[in-house]
């Protein structure tokens, strides 16, 4: 569960300075993309902060999956598990993958968890092209700045074997995997960026 990704996202794009030409620089570009693109990944693995930068570098619209659940839901992810606890928000998190799968095609970061489910895995590999971000727990957690909210980081060894747990299924379910080790925002997102157009996912036209 990434819980909206704030906190890892502000630490990773942290590293993410080198590399980018001033945005006045860059070249226009208007992108397309033919099919969703989900991002999957353990908690700390960049996947939304991939995911916008890939957005603004191509023109093209993303959505980071908690966020857009606690916006419908009106409540945030910690209170839909205190509430209804893990199956009620994993029916949740199905009913908006769905809805998401649905849409124009856009870049989606999905939640850590989102793979347990098999009817997940199924909407994943049937309705999009699949990104898995790889991180190991330890890295992860050096990402992350405030790990008090991120109750699995408070036992390394608990996020440790959770992350192995899920290994598998992220893999079940990619495209193609990016090993986000040492690696900054910026060059993870031209790595995935190449890919996508490699793969016909993403059509890019420069003005």
């Amino acid at each position: 569960m990434t819980g909206g990704g704030s906190s890892a996202n502000r630490e990773h794009a942290r590293v993410a300075s080198g590399g980018s030409r001033p945005a006045a620089s860059r070249p226009r570009v208007a992108g397309q993309l033919c099919r969703p693109v989900f991002f999957v990944g353990f908690m700390g693995a960049g996947k939304t902060s991939v995911a916008r930068r890939l957005a603004r570098t191509c023109g093209v619209a993303s959505v980071d999956m908690d966020t857009y659940l606690e916006r419908r839901e009106g409540k945030r992810v910690k209170e839909i598990f205190a509430e209804s606890g893990e199956d009620g928000f994993r029916d949740i998190e199905t009913d908006v993958l769905r809805e998401l799968a649905a849409k124009d095609p856009l870049l989606v970061s999905c939640g850590g968890g989102v793979v347990k489910r098999s009817e997940n895995r199924a909407i994943l590999h049937d309705a999009g092209f699949v990104v898995y971000l790889k991180v190991t727990a330890d890295e992860a957690k050096s990402r992350i700045s405030d790990t008090s909210t991120r109750p699995l980081f408070q036992n390394i060894e608990s996020a440790r074997q959770t992350a192995e747990e899920r290994v598998p299924l992220y893999a079940e379910v990619a495209d193609i995997t990016i090993d986000t080790a040492g690696k900054s925002v910026a060059a993870i997102a031209r790595e995935v960026q190449a890919a996508l157009e490699k793969e016909g996912v993403l059509c890019l036209q420069r003005k």
